[in-house]
């Protein structure tokens, strides 16, 4: 990849509106794995009891807790990256109002304030 010469250009408004889609997105998602394991295991084993019920009952059984495992995770991935732009929109807010206190002139305190009690006068 050549240099494109941009500048990841990260605004603290995007990451704040940006951040609730993850988590809203994550709730969507886990409502619709609830939905979807709720209603599986209402019903039962429809496959059957028999040789191949059996059979076809060994192989999805496995599959089936891998779809619901894996996407579990991707609910916590998603809540995770709502998590992280969160903090990451705080901490950009932070680090500017620490700058800003860097290049902030302060005000020179007039001699007789800047003494303390106790101090010799000049």
């Amino acid at each position: 990849m050549g240099d494109s010469g941009k500048v990841l250009d990260i605004k603290t408004a995007d990451l704040k509106v940006s951040a609730p889609v993850f988590q809203t997105q994550a709730e969507a998602l886990s409502s619709a794995l609830t939905t979807l394991i709720k209603t599986l295991d209402g019903l039962g084993t429809p496959w059957g009891e028999d040789k191949q019920g059996k059979e076809f009952e060994k192989a999805y059984s496995p599959q089936q807790k891998a779809i619901e495992s894996a996407t579990g995770v991707l609910v916590l991935g998603l809540t995770s990256i709502h998590e992280a732009m969160s903090d990451m929109a705080d901490g950009h807010v932070a680090n500017d109002q620490v700058i800003a206190g860097m290049f902030t002139k302060a005000k020179a305190q007039p001699a007789a304030a800047a003494r303390q009690p106790g101090d010799a006068a000049p």
